[in-house]
Parts: C-alpha cells; sequence; structure tokens
C-alpha cells in the first residue's frame, strides 16, 4: 500500500514540477562553477602560464582571461616584479625605518666565509632579480628559488675565496660584487632557471667578532697611511712644480744675459774694427778724435772742475766768488 502510494506521489505533477526545479537549480550551479573556473584575472605586473595535462599551452599577458575549466590551469608569474633574496641578515620589517631580525645561526653560517689569505670574514649581501622566461622559471628546474639561493652563496664563497680579506674588507667590494652578479647570471642561464639578475649589493661585510678590534685597528693605520701619502704627494706638486719654474726662470735668465754678453762684446769688436780702419787712414787725426770722446765722457763724471794755466794767477777772484756763491 505505501509503495502504491510513493509510485503515485512520482508520478504526480507536484513531484515532477519539484524534480524540474531542483534540476534548474542544479544546471545552474554547474553552470556558475564553469564560468567561475573558465574566467581568471591577470594582473598588471603579471602573465599568466596556462598549461594542459601538465602540458605548457600558452602565455598570457596582463587582463581579464579565460580558459578551459577544470582541464587547463593557471600558474600567475610576477614577471615586472623586483625580488630579492637575502644573504647573511633577514629583514623582519621592512618600511620607513627597516629592522631586520637578531643573527640567527643560519645567517651566521651564510656570512661566515673563508678568503684567500686564510682568514675569516662576515659577508652580507643581496641577489636582485626579475623573472624574465616564466615558463623555465615553472618548469626547467624544481625549485628556482632554492637553486638561485644555493647558486648565489656558492658564487660569493668562490669569488671572497680569490680575494685576500683587505680586498674583500675596503677596494675590493665592488669587483666581488660585479663578478658575483656575472656568475650567478652565467649559471642562471645554463641551469635554465628563466631569471635575469638586476644586480648583487654587499651590505656589510665585517671581521669576525673575536678579531674585529685588530681588523679595525690595521685599517686605521692604512687609512692614516694613505692620508699621509695624500699629504706628500700635495706638498710634492706644490714644491716641485714651483722649483721647476723657479730654475726654469734662472736658466732663461743666464741664457739671456750670456746673449747680451756676446751681442755686447761683437758690438765691441765691430765698433773696434771700425776704428782700426780709420786709424789705418788717418792715425794723427783718429788719435785726436778718440782723444777728444774719452774728455767728453770723462770730464761730466769728474763733478767740479777747475781749468787753469800754467800760471794760474787770473783765477784766483773767479774761485773767490765761486766760493762766496756756494756760501749763500
Amino acid at each position: 500500500m505505501a509503495n502504491n502510494q510513493s509510485s503515485d506521489f512520482r508520478m504526480s505533477p507536484e513531484y515532477q514540477k519539484i524534480k524540474k526545479h531542483y534540476k534548474s537549480i542544479i544546471t545552474l550551479v554547474v553552470l556558475a562553477i564553469l564560468a567561475f573556473s573558465a574566467f581568471f584575472q591577470i594582473g598588471a605586473e603579471e602573465v599568466g602560464v596556462i598549461t594542459r595535462f601538465g602540458k605548457h599551452m600558452r602565455t598570457v599577458g596582463s587582463g581579464l582571461k579565460t580558459k578551459v575549466p577544470f582541464i587547463e590551469q593557471v600558474y600567475k608569474v610576477p614577471v615586472e616584479r623586483q625580488n630579492k633574496q637575502e644573504f647573511g641578515f633577514r629583514t623582519a620589517q621592512a618600511n620607513v625605518r627597516t629592522r631586520y631580525q637578531p643573527r640567527s645561526g643560519s645567517t651566521s653560517d651564510e656570512a661566515l666565509m673563508l678568503t684567500g689569505d686564510l682568514n675569516l670574514a662576515n659577508v652580507q649581501w643581496v641577489v636582485q632579480y626579475r623573472i624574465d622566461q616564466p615558463h623555465n622559471y615553472l618548469f626547467k628546474v624544481r625549485n628556482a628559488e632554492s637553486t638561485l639561493r644555493d647558486i648565489s652563496e656558492a658564487v660569493m664563497r668562490q669569488v671572497v675565496g680569490d680575494r685576500t680579506v683587505n680586498e674583500v674588507l675596503t677596494v675590493g667590494r665592488a669587483e666581488v660584487a660585479s663578478q658575483g652578479k656575472k656568475i650567478i647570471q652565467d649559471l642562471s642561464r645554463e641551469y635554465t632557471l628563466g631569471i635575469q639578475i638586476a644586480q648583487v649589493v654587499l651590505q656589510d661585510v665585517n671581521p669576525p667578532d673575536p678579531v674585529k678590534e685588530a681588523f679595525n685597528a690595521v685599517n686605521e693605520a692604512q687609512q692614516e697611511k694613505e692620508t699621509l701619502i695624500n699629504q706628500a704627494k700635495s706638498e710634492y706638486n706644490k714644491i716641485i712644480p714651483k722649483a721647476r719654474g723657479q730654475a726654469e726662470e734662472t736658466i732663461q735668465k743666464a741664457e739671456g744675459y750670456a746673449t747680451r754678453r756676446v751681442n755686447t762684446a761683437q758690438g765691441e769688436v765691430a765698433r773696434f774694427n771700425a776704428l782700426y780702419r780709420e786709424y789705418v787712414r788717418a792715425p794723427e787725426v783718429t788719435k785726436r778724435r778718440i782723444y777728444l770722446e774719452t774728455l767728453q765722457d770723462v770730464i761730466p763724471k769728474l763733478g767740479d772742475k777747475i781749468i787753469t794755466p800754467e800760471e794760474g794767477n787770473n783765477m784766483i777772484p773767479l774761485l773767490q766768488m765761486q766760493l762766496k756763491q756756494n756760501n749763500q
């Protein structure tokens, strides 16, 4: 009796109406799920790598995109974002006032390196990179981030191990960063990580704590040495050019004096030769002319002059008059 009532209910219009209503709801739910799965959004700094059953199908840019629901899968890769990996330290909070985590055992192990002269140095650095080949980044290497970290640490230990501790601490820091970037980029390309290295920055390079005071004393001595050398070079640049200028001036004066004396001697020789030629032509006239010219040159240099005849009597009044004039 109960079975007949249940059968009659299923055949009733009310049951058919309820059944149709539930089918519509299920259909709408399925369509909503399909629609939700078919559309996806790619950010402005991202690309979408779409795979179908694990095979790479295409790469799409930013915006609203579609895919085959439940068959295709999307991996969003931030290709325009500047990423970084920190070694020897960790940033706990990056803000206006950046705060770093206290050094732990793992970061200390990363930072502690052996230099080429068998000294130790604590080297902290940052590798900044960008993903430029999303397909390689996702599928060529199992974990590209971890691989890049291992490569970076190995390369920096190699580069630091080829230099002395003084080079790493002082003048060789830029070269260490530059060479480290090149080798990391070459290995990343060789391993097809799909990563482009932007730069390697040495944050802080210090000697280990037990020997830090000794290293600081050595650095201060080296800086003082450089200061004294620079001061000596400065004094050298002041004095030596001045001395060279004075020497050149003395040489030029000597050369001018020599030239003047030579020219004077040559003029005197020419004058003597001219006088000699005239003397040969007329000896008496030449003698008299030379005598008069000599007197003309000598007499003005004598000051007051008194010329008297042999008797000298007629000049006494004149002398007395001159004495009166001088007294007045």
